[in-house]
């Protein structure tokens, strides 16, 4: 009878994984397309993503971190303490069997019993049993516990995947903006240089009477002026440095982060990306999601499960004797069987109430996914969108330093000459240096959105050996 009532059905709704979206690709209509994407449906991301960078140092950094970061320890000791509660609540739908023992010594109070006249003895009194009972959860709402159990223990291990995927991403995204800065320092540097040959071209002038003794003034004050730029960039290359050091679990007296450089970094000729169909399947923040959904149904179905009887069997054997010899004779012996049968008959709406909060929670986590979803699709197309113009601003960028370059030449020979004006100097050296740093500034943002979307798009943060 007890394994026919514990096969009953399993009261509320079964999981079902969402639809996969059927757009067939991430772009909005007039976006500009990237000219290094291809979409493909077979896309995979073989071994270490950050591998495409083709940087043995960013390997080296992100290498560390794995190992180092206070950020992982947390999200590994949080997944083994949820595998760990999946665990306990899958041992609870089992037999439970207890042991016990005990030894006591007990003045019986004869008095108590109406009895007059007779000594009150003192005796030792020793027990040994045990207790088994057995749920029989007609209603499966044990069986669901352990569904939403085994659930978030999975969405737990996506979150872990994600963390390690974002961590990952942001040591990337340190190492390229430090390269970045460096080489804005070093544009800087040669803003500098071609003050300094204008202050020399001016002095050299005036020895000969060509030049004004206020043109020199006005060349060393565009010197002094380019200089006094150096240490905000400074200032940013330190931060970012240490923030690094952060992301790889060290102190920043402890350890120095390599000078990472442009010149360092691979940009891929071609990035296969993956359909939306595919991604939703393997970025672990979207399983994590679906995980969260798939426990919140099944919490449906732990509370549809408490509107029903619910039925419990117990058995105990107890061996009892006032000598410690006789403690395993069969006269010693006590036992019990019970079957016990709750049922909820009056609870003021508290389970219906329950059931209506367990199902308006499924809807929110379903809400929750759809919304990370979609988070993830515009992540992706910003990205794509993002390289699309890096690219064109880059080769705009290129196109104008090699413009102004030529007109700064020019202009100092003419001053050279005495055939320009020193304020044709300094405006060719202002629009050439800001021509440098735009140039490397849109060099160090196309890094960026590059990094930004390999991690988008990658399922695979696993380095070959780590």
């Amino acid at each position: 009878m007890a394994l026919t009532l514990g096969a009953c059905a399993v009261v509320g709704p079964n999981f079902q994984r969402p639809t996969t979206p059927g757009a067939p690709a991430y772009a909005m209509v007039g976006d500009a397309g990237a000219p290094a994407v291809r979409l493909s449906p077979d896309a995979r991301t073989a071994g270490a993503w950050w591998l495409a960078l083709g940087s043995p140092e960013l390997d080296q950094t992100i290498r560390l971190a794995l190992t180092g970061s206070p950020t992982l320890a947390e999200a590994d000791a949080t997944l083994r303490k949820v595998q760990d509660q999946a665990a306990a609540t899958q041992g609870a739908l089992g037999p439970q069997v207890d042991g016990s023992a005990g030894a006591q010594r007990e003045r019986i109070n004869t008095q108590a019993f109406g009895f007059t006249g007779f000594p009150s003895p003192t005796i030792n009194l020793y027990s040994i049993g045990g207790t088994v009972s057995y749920d029989l959860d007609l209603f499966g709402g044990g069986k669901r516990r352990l569904e939403a159990a085994q659930a978030r223990a999975q969405a737990q291990a996506a979150r872990v995947d994600a963390a390690y995927l974002t961590l990952t991403g942001n040591v990337a995204l340190q190492a390229v903006r430090i390269a970045a800065l460096r080489a804005e320092l070093d544009a800087l540097d040669a803003v500098v240089a071609d003050d300094q040959r204008t202050v020399d071209m001016v002095g050299k002038a005036q020895a000969i009477g060509g030049a004004a003794p206020s043109d020199l003034s006005v060349g060393r004050g565009d010197l002094a002026r380019d200089a006094a730029m150096r240490p905000a960039v400074e200032r940013d290359l330190a931060l970012a440095r240490h923030q690094l050091a952060l992301l790889v679990g060290r102190a920043p007296a402890d350890w120095a982060a390599p000078d990472f450089a442009q010149t360092g970094f691979t940009r891929p000729a071609e990035l296969p990306v993956g359909l939306p169909s595919t991604l939703v399947r393997q970025r672990p923040d979207i399983l994590a999601a679906e995980a969260e959904l798939h426990a919140a149904t099944a919490d449906v179905g732990v509370a549809t499960a408490s509107l029903y009887p619910d039925i419990r069997l117990t058995a105990g054997l107890t061996q009892g004797t006032i000598k410690p010899e006789n403690i395993f004779r069969y006269d010693s012996t006590g036992w019990n069987l019970a079957g016990g049968l709750t049922a909820p008959l009056f609870d003021g709406g508290r389970l219906k109430a329950g059931q209506h909060a367990a199902q308006a929670e499924a809807r929110a986590a379903l809400a929750r996914y759809n919304g990370t979803v979609l988070r993830a699709f515009v992540q992706v197309s910003d990205a794509l969108a993002s390289l699309a113009e890096d690219d064109r601003a880059i080769t705009a960028l290129t196109g104008v330093q090699a413009v102004q370059e030529s007109r700064l030449k020019d202009a100092r020979a003419a001053y050279s000459l005495g055939g320009g004006t020193l304020l044709k100097v300094i405006s060719a050296e202002r629009d050439l240096a800001k021509a440098r740093r735009d140039l490397v500034v849109a060099q160090g943002r196309r890094d960026q959105d590059l990094v930004s979307l390999l991690v988008s798009t990658a399922t695979n943060w696993k380095p070959a050996q780590a």
